[in-house]
């Protein structure tokens, strides 16, 4: 067989070729807008140019501090320029950015900077003695480089070490930041929650979030321009790729080191916040909030959300205070929502109930993804489209993942078949559309962030008379879910309630100590296996 001929004496090179990197993305910006704000931050306006010149000192700092291609630097930060900054100088250098959960305990952030093998710790004073104790638990021995956010207004600790402003002054604002030699080049690295084990770390490159930062704009309309609320951590998944995002359309990003109500209105109504992202628990903290702190909007926000889906009651109390709600779906292994639930215009005439049933449905693939399905995971053949049976949600194209760093095996399995398995069950319903129905290993969200039953199960069996446990999702009116734990005493054992529950606190971090204890002869199969399924529904009565 013949070869192309349009192959033929047509090749690659540096005129027709590049890597594809969102860091191009700021570059442009800075060059076309240089003045228009791109950070908001409190008092604190910093424009594009700055933003750039910034970024390339941190790339220059870190370089002259020994980082190169492949090396890892962590990041400890909430949602304030420095993260931003981070989001661009680390991969500047070649670096690979390690954003870590700052909800995390020490233990598990002392098992990430190890097997992300970190050179570097860029840490928010608020945090430092959390990073403190976690590195006490840890192997590495990073530079440490302390951020002296001024929004901070709790205590700080004595650090002698290196301050981020000073670090900054060390580099040069004209370094000639290093494009990736590959596309494919990593460019983050952002850990599971070890629903099975330790934390996986999912490997980002450059190509996928060149994409997926272009196809948040498209997906979702996002004008030239826009402002973006930072109600989303930015850990989670990048930021869901909307660090990269805002520079691809110039636009301006308001930070917030907490999710509070009023600071949030205030910034919706005083800064014209055109978009944000969060969990159903963001709604109905703005919602809930006291009448003197919620502001009268003159423009319709933009409010993107994951999770569990809404209940009716809260998205119509959105739409009537300004909001337009759209659900999103995706993994980290996803680089963050790769599914939108691509509203309809003839359905906005529909009545509310029905408009609810259709927001609740996680939806249809996004633009930069080429594979969304619910397949069969043993024959791998597609589900009838009928709206009830039940597949596993699967993914493939050029926004999923590298793989597991360091786990050869877990990546394999993920990807068998040639798609990437995400563990979720779900449906596709007539029109295309699919809809998540359980969680293959059940994942309970709460507030937006996973928990692992498995590890809370873990705990519950380390307590001397528990001799079996089982944690599933109750139901929760703020939080969306928590964990309902129940436990079968060994014989002969008595139990104080209290006791096992700062049992696990002391081991767990706060979102994940279950909000209810119940003992119980749990229900098994003949074969031994728990029936959560039939625990599932005791803890929805309890959340009645």
């Amino acid at each position: 067989m013949s070869a192309n001929p349009y192959n033929t004496d047509l090749d690659r090179t540096p005129a027709n070729f590049q890597p594809l990197t969102p860091l191009t993305f700021l570059e442009r910006a800075a060059m076309v807008f240089p003045d228009h704000t791109a950070i908001i931050h409190g008092a604190l306006r910093r424009s594009y140019a700055t933003f750039y010149a910034r970024s390339r000192q941190l790339a220059s700092a870190l370089s002259q501090s020994g980082i190169k291609r492949g090396d890892t630097v962590s990041a400890l930060l909430p949602n304030t320029p420095a993260m931003l900054e981070c989001h661009y100088g680390v991969p500047m250098c070649g670096g690979v950015l390690h954003s870590i959960n700052t909800r995390l305990d020490a233990a598990i952030i002392a098992f990430q900077l190890d097997h992300a093998m970190s050179k570097v710790v860029i840490v928010d004073a608020e945090f430092l003695p959390l990073m403190q104790d976690a590195l006490a638990l840890a192997d590495v021995s990073p530079l440490i480089i302390q951020v002296d956010d001024p929004e901070f207004d709790g205590a700080r600790l004595a650090f002698d070490g290196v301050d981020y402003e000073s670090y900054l002054a060390e580099g040069d604002p004209a370094f000639e930041w290093l494009m990736p030699e590959d596309e494919w080049d990593a460019i983050s690295i952002n850990y599971t929650s070890g629903t099975t084990g330790d934390p996986k770390g999912v490997v980002s490159h450059h190509r996928g979030a060149y994409l997926l930062a272009q196809g948040n704009a498209l997906t979702t309309s996002m004008r030239k321009h826009a402002v973006y609320l930072w109600t989303l951590p930015m850990f989670h998944c990048n930021g869901w790729c909307f660090p990269w995002t805002l520079s691809a359309i110039v636009g301006t990003h308001v930070c917030l080191r907490q999710v509070r109500a009023e600071p949030i209105w205030t910034a919706l109504a005083d800064e014209k916040v055109t978009h944000l992202c969060g969990a159903p628990i963001v709604m109905s903290l703005m919602i809930s909030a006291p009448a003197d702190q919620q502001r009268t909007l003159d423009h319709t926000v933009q409010f993107f959300t994951a999770a569990a889906p809404p209940p009716e009651k809260l998205l119509a109390d959105m739409r009537t205070a300004g909001f337009d709600v759209t659900h999103l779906y995706g993994l980290t292994e996803t680089y963050g929502p790769a599914v939108v639930n691509d509203w309809h215009e003839n359905w906005s005439a529909l009545p509310s109930e029905e408009q609810a049933r259709l927001k609740s449905r996680q939806g249809v693939r996004y633009l930069p993804l080429e594979g969304l399905d619910v397949l069969d995971p043993e024959t791998m053949c597609p589900v009838p489209r009928d709206g009830e049976s039940m597949g596993e949600v699967m993914f493939r194209g050029n926004v999923v993942m590298k793989g597991y760093f360091r786990n050869a095996a877990a990546t394999k399995k993920a990807f068998e078949g040639g798609w990437f398995h995400s563990g979720d069950l779900g449906v596709v319903h007539p029109d295309g559309y699919i809809q998540l129905k359980d969680r293959s290993k059940d994942i309970i969200i709460s507030g937006g962030e996973n928990i692992s039953s498995i590890e809370v199960e873990e705990v519950l069996y380390s307590y001397p008379s528990v001799e079996i446990a089982a944690v599933v999702a109750m139901p929760h009116e703020k939080w969306g879910e928590t964990p309902c734990a129940f436990v079968e005493l060994a014989s002969g054992q008595e139990i104080d309630l209290d006791a096992l529950r700062s049992w696990c606190r002391d081991k767990l971090a706060a979102y994940k100590v279950p909000a209810k204890f119940v003992v119980t002869t749990i229900p098994r199969t003949s074969t031994g296996k728990i029936q959560k399924f039939a625990l599932r529904e005791q803890a929805k009565e309890f959340a009645k």
